[in-house]
């Protein structure tokens, strides 16, 4: 696809270490407007924490019932200041990767699988996996979760704590973003999982952006290449946008 290929060209600009590997997609949902450059699939760290949290509020609209002060408690502290026991607390409230995989394929999600055992910050997922996730939490029609659910997880995306505002918040102007990072040292490499997965606002306008990488040597490089690929992404999806915005009013006044 031309836009496909367009964050492609982006990309290549992109310095990214050897032995680095990164996965990016985006949507503008006002055109639906999308694109998205890498393959393979990725370790989550704590982005999972968005679809756990989605898992449990789809459990519960099933249920007929509103989250329990403690999962409410848990879900704060999971996704505003990623507390991993908390996450582990909702990771077996929603039935582990059982759970997590059901709720995903409900949610649109087909390239991502659940962490075996506790371990659900190695869940598996891709980048155009998430955006279908974003999707589902950003935008009403089509959504598995209820207006006051989704606005719940969103409101909580926009309240990260200070020091985690990095990734994908680069690709907006000004402070209008949505986000949730994961950063993961694997003990048997010692380089770095990092990603970022959100909402953010440039010129008006909304765009979900997902990137996923590994392979970075530190932390600081890792952030440094998400935010890069983050950037390409609004950058294509803006222009592509504005032009279908464009042809639309062309059509309007003809």
């Amino acid at each position: 696809m031309e836009r496909d290929a367009s964050l492609a060209g982006l990309m290549a600009s992109v310095p990214v270490a050897d032995g680095v590997e990164v996965a990016v997609a985006g949507l503008d949902p006002e055109t639906g407007v999308g694109a998205a450059h890498g393959a393979g699939v990725f370790e989550t760290a704590s982005i999972v924490k968005v679809g756990i949290l989605a898992a449990l509020l789809l459990r519960a609209r099933d249920a007929g019932r509103a989250l329990t002060v403690a999962e409410r408690a848990h879900a704060v502290a999971m996704v505003e200041r990623s507390d991993n026991d908390s996450a582990s607390a909702l990771w077996r409230a929603i039935g582990g990767a059982r759970g997590l995989d059901a709720a995903n394929e409900r949610f649109g999600l087909t390239g991502s699988a659940g962490g075996e055992g506790t371990l659900w910050g190695l869940t598996r997922t891709t980048a155009v996996d998430q955006v279908a996730l974003l999707r589902q939490l950003f935008v009403a029609e089509g959504s598995q979760l209820s207006t006051d659910a989704r606005a719940y997880v969103t409101g909580l995306m926009g309240r990260i704590t200070d020091g985690q505002r990095w990734g994908v918040s680069a690709a907006a102007d000004g402070s209008a973003w949505a986000l949730k990072n994961g950063w993961l040292r694997r003990s048997t490499t010692g380089l770095w999982v990092v990603n970022s997965v959100g909402r953010v606002t440039s010129d008006g306008h909304d765009r979900l952006v997902a990137v996923v990488s590994r392979g970075s040597a530190t932390l600081a490089e890792g952030i440094a290449v998400v935010e890069a690929a983050a950037r390409a992404a609004v950058s294509v999806l803006a222009e592509e946008g504005e032009g279908s915005r464009r042809a639309e009013r062309t059509q309007k006044s003809s």
